[in-house]
């Protein structure tokens, strides 16, 4: 069986996450842009006569003006600080892209033992003699001696100083059964199975006699019984029989109790520890108590639009029981699919029934759970599973993203997912989502700020070449925009925290890209060109400050040319600061969102006013980037350029709110 959950994990390989993929395109069509308007404006330059050398270098700042080159350490950073947050919400990530990926899930597939429900299982109510026995009554002195061996002796528990540890069922049963003397000697072990769904332990005594104990899922457990026990007295397990324990099994299971078979028989002196010919004790309905916190998150999934499908190993009857009672199922009639059923239907066959509005799959197993991964995904949803087992690793593998327990779980689960939950709650599972799809809406934001850049960038290059004028903007200031004052204030955006109504949206598509076409619009179209107006306007307001005339030449070292150089990187800076608050969102105003809650866009400013300051007033800072220092009205007059953007970027978000005031 390990051999057969390695191959199948082995087998589903790695995938690569919505994030990765549009990154990958994202950088080929931006590479693509770039060297295709080099290459065109290298082209155009030969044709009206620029010299190779001054038309090279205008290509080459084409393409340096297209290509953002803070976006790969951008996103990287901002992935980083997501998993810190995450971290501090009990979700642990082990891999960078799989914070993204958490936030377009359209679909979880969640276990019902630990992550529903609080994994502390207690003995509620019994049955045996043919009546029904809640768990507060006392153990009959001289009745059902049998299912009290069986809960307090079949199982597979580590003790320490007398004390259990190992699973939780076990447990509660074993102290359910209170002391009682050690009768048998207990010889080996039938582990439990999840195709047979049942576990058994057996005795041998000096003479080759013993006794053979064993609990299970009652409809496994029943078909090998062939009598009764009414304390003491041995009654056939006739039909009659066999449809009052059938009735009171799914008594049981209504009530969201996990309910275990109990059996035994006597082995003869020299037979073979097998489970045929069972005498059956009784049933037990164990109580788990969903966590408390489940019921508001289960209802913040289905105002995201998220489909939540509990895939289980229990009965199903309790399984649907479990799902009303924290609000996972609503209608009156969901469809409920076992592992059985699963087996036999074709893919296709399976992705007609995932068409119901509501389902529950009970009692699966590993490759069935795979089965239904593999059927979510062929129907294009972006699919999260969470598991603890070592069963649970294929599935765990196949998903978009693998959600592993990190209290219950074990290592080979944990090694097969994408998120440990830290403390196993559904509850985490949401806060991540959330914190996925702020990651995206980030990325987004920080995108939009850095293409905004390129147009004041590109358009001194363009105006060098057609209206024959000096250089506005050289190659080394280009590099000091994008890798240099853009930094900082980029990843502050990424660290922008989910925004309110984040969770009230649905999932975006599956084949919505980051660069879209509203974004491209706004950055390239509007932003972009207004900031370029500034740029250019501080560019000619210090020629003309020293009386130059147009078809003038400046030498690269000529101190007009290095200050008109100066204010106009000057005045994309200051754009930039003023783009950093209007960026915050896409349709909600700046003033929205208090400038503390973000202390990383106080640090961004920063670093963006140390930057400027330092590239035009320090003469190392003059050398390498070819600046001069420039007087205060300089800044004066480049401001209002600055503030004329971010003011015709909240009207164009005012407008938009005018006419879709539901977006």
């Amino acid at each position: 069986m390990f051999g057969h959950i390695a191959h199948l994990t082995q087998s589903t390989g790695d995938t690569e996450s919505p994030l990765q993929a549009e990154i990958r395109r994202v950088s080929r069509l931006v590479a693509m842009m770039a060297l295709g308007l080099g290459v065109t404006f290298f082209l155009l330059g030969q044709a009206i006569g620029l010299n190779f050398w001054v038309n090279l270098m205008f290509a080459i700042g084409i393409i340096v003006a297209n290509v953002p080159e803070g976006l790969l350490p951008t996103v990287t950073l901002s992935l980083a600080l997501a998993t810190q947050r995450m971290a501090r919400r009990n979700a642990l990530v082990r891999h960078l892209p799989a914070v993204e990926t958490m936030g377009c899930a359209t679909v979880i597939l969640t276990d019902k033992t630990g992550t529903l429900t609080q994994n502390r299982m207690a003995v509620r109510e019994w049955y045996a003699g043919g009546r029904h026995h809640l768990a507060a009554e006392r153990w009959p002195a001289a009745r059902e001696p049998h299912l009290r061996a069986v809960a307090r002796f079949c199982h597979s528990l580590k003790f320490s100083d007398g004390q259990p540890s190992g699973d939780p069922m076990e447990i509660a049963l074993w102290q359910f059964a209170g002391e009682m003397p050690m009768q048998w000697q207990f010889a080996g072990e039938i582990a439990f199975d999840a195709e047979r769904r049942r576990m058994s332990v057996y005795s041998r005594e000096a003479d080759g006699s013993g006794v053979l104990l064993c609990k299970g899922a009652p409809e496994n457990v029943l078909a090998l019984c062939t009598t009764w026990l009414e304390g003491n007295t041995v009654r056939p397990f006739d039909s009659d029989a066999c449809e009052r324990f059938r009735l009171a099994h799914e008594d049981l299971a209504s009530r969201g109790l996990r309910v275990l078979a109990c059996a035994w028989k006597p082995l003869a002196a020299g037979e073979a520890p097998g489970e045929e010919g069972l005498a059956l004790c009784g049933l037990i309905g164990l109580e788990d108590p969903p966590r408390p916190d489940v019921h508001a998150a289960v209802g913040r999934c289905h105002t995201a639009g998220l489909r939540v499908i509990m895939v289980t190993g229990d009965h199903p009857t309790t399984a649907l029981a479990v799902g009303r009672e924290v609000d996972l199922i609503r209608s009156a009639t969901p469809r409920v699919l076992t592992g059985d059923a699963v087996r036999q239907m074709s893919a296709a066959e399976l992705q007609i029934a995932l068409e119901a509005p509501e389902i529950i799959f009970a009692r699966v197993s590993a490759e069935q759970k795979m089965l239904i991964v593999q059927a979510l995904q062929a129907k294009g949803e972006i699919v999260a599973v969470t598991g603890d087992g070592v069963n649970d690793a294929p599935a765990l593998r196949m998903a978009d993203i693998g959600i592993a327990m990190g209290l219950s779980g074990t290592d080979v689960a944990r090694e097969a997912a994408d998120i440990v939950l830290l403390d196993d709650h559904f509850g985490t599972i949401v806060n991540a989502i959330e914190e996925g799809r702020a990651v995206y809406e980030n990325i987004r934001k920080f995108i939009t700020y850095i293409l905004t850049s390129n147009i004041p960038e590109l358009i001194p290059y363009l105006a060098f070449v057609l209206f024959r004028i000096p250089l506005p903007l050289t190659v080394i200031q280009i590099l000091a925009v994008d890798l240099g004052t853009d930094m900082l204030p980029a990843i502050a955006l990424g660290a922008e925290k989910p925004s309110p109504d984040i969770m009230q949206c649905p999932p975006r598509p599956r084949g919505e890209r980051l660069l879209s076409g509203a974004l491209l619009a706004r950055a390239y179209l509007f932003l972009g060109p207004l900031e370029a107006l500034g740029a250019m306007a501080s560019f000619f307001f210090v020629l003309h400050g020293f009386g130059w005339q147009y078809g003038e030449t400046l030498a690269l070292g000529d101190p007009r040319y290095l200050q008109a150089t100066s204010a106009c990187l000057m005045a994309i800076v200051l754009a930039q600061m003023v783009n950093l608050f209007v960026c915050r969102h896409p349709r909600l105003p700046a003033w929205h969102f208090p400038l503390l809650e973000n202390r990383w866009l106080l640090a961004g400013l920063a670093s963006e006013v140390a930057l400027l300051l330092v590239i035009l007033y320090t003469p190392w800072g003059n050398r390498l980037f070819g600046t001069a220092p420039l007087p205060a009205e300089v800044f004066l007059y480049a401001m209002p350029f600055a503030l004329f953007l971010g003011l015709a970027e909240e009207a164009r978000k005012w407008l938009i709110r005018r006419g879709h005031p539901n977006a």
